[in-house]
């Protein structure tokens, strides 16, 4: 009985590897794509580009640094598989007025085509206590890692689907699946995403527009080094139980997952653990993912209890250490 159970259990399984591949939506072509990379001038967005550029597509960088913009197009046409290739660069805030935003979309489009694969990755990062934050440190951060998004995504959507064809990345991070200490602001403006990208993804499905949500751990960027100076101890702390990536490395993940209309991307173990426990209802682009969700979910779940368990420890270390060293907390 046992046996028969287990080959039941076999051939299920087999049937679902089979059957997985239909269900799937059909991989970007990305030679002669039109890709659009905001926060394109450095770090993982230059990156991107780069992986994409190395692909056959032609490029749009958006940044607000045009001096950054125009070394990071010297850097990308290196990258070059053809003549025809263009890296076209728009200095702009992405997220300050939509307006202006959807008009140098629609430059970006007469001269390069209709955007096939859209990148969000304009963001930043600034970490503290809650209490030491000042309000208009949340309003940015919501500004540029929420709204940043919006905009660009509102002035792509209505072609994407009129075409049927089309891509759109979120670029969250592993602080939009997990709440650390001293990223209240940062946490919540990447968790943002998350709800955004599966409200979209149902919205445009069915026009054959895919959304991916990419968690990137800590990677050794501009960004990471200019969030390491406001990191209080405990944060630098729970940082420092991961090691940091390689920009290169999240960019191939994030462009393969986007190409193939995955919903999440994530890196290495640590990053896949948590992109099941946190899947909650976020859509699948095949049987075999939600069925190793669900396979998995128990055991992961005892996994992070540990990880919790050692992140409160840090916590109450770092107080304990402050409070022999007759320090106040001026928040207490």
């Amino acid at each position: 009985m046992l046996l028969l159970a287990a080959a039941c259990l076999v051939a299920f399984v087999m049937l679902l590897y089979m059957v997985s591949p239909l269900m799937s939506p059909k991989p970007l072509a990305l030679p002669g794509a039109h890709v659009v990379v905001t926060g394109g001038s450095s770090g993982i967005g230059k990156c991107i580009a780069i992986e994409c550029y190395k692909q056959g597509a032609f490029i749009t960088l958006v940044a607000r640094d045009e001096d950054k913009l125009l070394q990071a197009k010297k850097e990308i046409e290196k990258c070059s598989i053809n003549d025809k290739q263009v890296v076209l660069c728009i200095s702009v805030d992405v997220s300050q007025d939509y307006n202006q935003v959807e008009n140098v979309i629609k430059q970006a489009q007469e001269k390069l085509g209709p955007v096939d694969m859209l990148v969000n990755c304009a963001g930043t990062s600034l970490a503290g206590k809650f209490e030491e934050l000042e309000v208009s440190v949340f309003e940015k951060l919501m500004s540029v890692n929420y709204l940043g998004s919006v905009y660009p995504s509102r002035a792509v959507i209505t072609t994407m689907k009129e075409r049927r064809v089309g891509r759109i990345v979120f670029v969250s991070s592993q602080a939009g699946q997990l709440g650390l200490f001293g990223f209240t602001a940062y946490s919540s403006s990447k968790f943002a995403l998350k709800g955004l990208a599966e409200a979209l993804q149902m919205e445009v499905k069915p026009y054959n527009v895919y959304i991916t949500v990419a968690y990137p751990p800590d990677t050794d960027t501009p960004g990471l080094a200019a969030e390491n100076k406001s990191k209080p101890l405990e944060t630098r702390l729970i940082s420092e139980t991961t090691g940091v990536c390689k920009p290169e490395q999240v960019a191939k993940q994030i462009v393969k997952d986007a190409i193939q209309g995955n919903f999440n991307s994530s890196i290495g173990s640590d990053g896949y653990m948590l992109s099941c426990l946190t899947c909650g209802m976020t859509p699948v682009t095949s049987i075999t993912e939600g069925l190793q969700q669900v396979v998995t979910m128990g055991l992961f779940r005892i996994i992070a209890l540990f990880y919790l368990g050692s992140f409160d420890n840090i916590v109450r270390r770092c107080k304990a250490q402050r409070e022999k060293a007759g320090i106040v907390d001026k928040t207490a």
